[in-house]
């Protein structure tokens, strides 16, 4: 969301920007050229709108070639049927507006000053989005006891570091990645048409525990959770919803050569290979470096690093930090 709402602000930005430089010129003189420039803002403000309304609701969808690296369809033509309306309706107010000097300079000073507001306010709450702290909805139950569906949490994006916007580097990191840290992160895949967890998961904002750290190697052998060898202590914040119905140590067998589960796993192939069978009986893997695998405290319900792989640091958008919504569930996350 952070950089959608930034991409609006710069646009309001150079709204506001171009219309002080056309009332200075006096270009904006008849009827037809107010209500094209008002027409205008109306059709960013509606588009505006209805995009962060979509973006709100949280909606789902797969995406189009024309917007696949932007927006979805579900974000995209709510948006351009509203900012057509609104851009016709503008039309005809700024052209009944623009008859009398009085009005026409009204009208074109109320465009400009909101969209000076829309600029200043949309900008630094992108700012704030992307470098200091976001809002996040708990979507499933991946992560019971810990979060519960409908919890709202603030995320830390400040603790591994500032993001460098469209790099993938960070800067002055309070501190690194540790085992047990609640992370949330950006599916880690960038082709839009790849299934994961039985749908398309890109662009999605996962939440996950950090379970395995650069170079280690992880094992699942009966649900357990070994790293380097041994087993980690028990995790009283996990959950096993099937209790001691394990899958069969049998499924082991139709696993594949330990390199090529490696580069299938590294790759986010491993589930499209093995389907579901890995849940119970997973690797042994190396995590590489500069990378996490994750997993959900409620792990006999959670699509996780077992399936789809390791979460490259890239794609890691912070730490949770603080359940704020509903009011009886409020604390500090640890």
């Amino acid at each position: 969301m952070e950089q959608r709402l930034f991409f609006i602000g710069l646009a309001m930005g150079a709204y506001a920007w171009a219309s002080r430089r056309l009332a200075g010129t006096q270009a904006l003189d008849t009827p037809t050229k107010v209500g094209l420039w008002h027409g205008l803002f109306c059709a960013l403000a509606g588009f505006s709108v209805m995009l962060v309304v979509v973006m709100s609701i949280e909606s789902r969808s797969k995406f189009v070639s024309v917007a696949a690296h932007a927006l979805s369809t579900a974000e995209l033509y709510p948006s351009l049927a509203v900012a057509a309306i609104a851009g016709i309706l503008g039309f005809w107010r700024g052209r009944a507006a623009g008859g009398l000097a009085a009005r026409r300079e009204h009208t074109l000073a109320e465009d400009a000053e909101w969209s000076e507001t829309v600029f200043s306010a949309v900008l630094l709450a992108a700012v704030l989005m992307y470098f200091v702290v976001q809002a996040f909805k708990i979507p499933s139950g991946s992560m019971e006891r810990t979060f519960l569906i409908g919890d709202h949490l603030f995320v830390n994006k400040f603790i591994y570091g500032l993001r460098i916007p469209f790099s993938g580097r960070r800067l002055l990191a309070l501190r690194d990645v540790q085992r047990g840290d609640i992370v949330v992160f950006r599916f880690p895949v960038d082709d839009v048409r790849e299934l994961h967890c039985g749908s398309v998961q890109y662009g999605k904002d996962f939440i996950k525990r950090v379970v395995g750290l650069p170079g280690e190697r992880v094992e699942v052998r009966a649900g357990r959770v070994f790293v380097n060898g041994r087993e980690l202590a028990p995790e009283d914040y996990t959950q096993y919803v099937d209790g001691p119905n394990r899958q069969p140590e049998s499924v082991r067998a139709t696993q594949l050569d330990p390199r090529r589960y490696q580069e299938l796993w590294q790759k986010h192939a491993l589930d499209r290979e093995l389907q579901e069978i890995q849940r119970d009986y997973f690797g042994p893997v190396t995590v590489p470096p500069g990378s996490y695998l994750v997993m959900g405290d409620n792990r006999d319900r959670s699509c996780d690093s077992r399936y789809w792989g390791p979460v490259e640091a890239k794609y890691l958008k912070g730490k949770a930090w603080f359940i704020y919504w509903p009011p009886s569930r409020m604390r500090v996350i640890r």
